[in-house]
């Protein structure tokens, strides 16, 4: 399923994007690091491609409409259903295209999946508390800070803590809505 807004669209990574995914990665380490650590040879872009192909997860790259260039990645993990219903979500840019709004973008549509199609109840993401530029995402997108977490995840080989964002399926949709009344005004 090919999912899209105006600017961007979402699409599953094939064998095909490993050339201008590892390029893009290598030309964006210092917006990356020490936030992300995208996989950056040939066999991490395979490990890549077969975890989404797993159950629990969906990696998105998001690409421009204008020209079909990664502009960078969205992923949910870890998605359980039943009674639990809920996520994590990951995403990074890349350094040709930051700051031009891509990737909020591309996460929104993520979203838009996530508690649509997937009909998931809660999103989480967790974000290292100097990383300002995407808490700022994150925020822009309605999500609401739950708390910290000390020594959370191993990140470049060290534990590092997080700050912890979650986003429900109405608090979503109630951000949708004011969005496009501010957009309609």
């Amino acid at each position: 399923m090919r999912t899209q807004s105006a600017r961007v669209a979402l699409r599953s990574p094939v064998l095909e994007d490993r050339e201008e995914f590892l390029e893009r990665v290598l030309a964006s380490r210092r917006l990356h690091r020490p936030w992300a650590y995208p996989p950056d040879t040939a066999d991490g872009f395979d490990a890549l491609l077969r975890r989404a192909g797993a159950p629990t997860e969906r990696v998105h790259l998001i690409c421009r409409v204008e020209d079909g260039a990664i502009v960078g990645v969205a992923n949910l993990s870890q998605i359980l259903l039943h009674n639990f219903r809920s996520a994590y979500l990951g995403y990074f840019g890349f350094g040709p295209f930051e700051g031009q709004g891509y990737v909020t973008e591309g996460v929104r549509l993520v979203l838009r999946e996530s508690f649509g199609e997937i009909g998931l109840h809660r999103v989480e993401a967790n974000v290292q508390p100097e990383n300002l530029r995407s808490i700022a995402l994150l925020e822009r997108l309605g999500f609401r800070r739950e708390g910290y977490s000390p020594r959370y995840l191993k990140i470049g080989g060290r534990w590092r803590d997080h700050v912890r964002y979650a986003l429900l399926v109405e608090e979503f949709r109630a951000h949708e809505a004011a969005r496009r009344r501010g957009e309609a005004g």
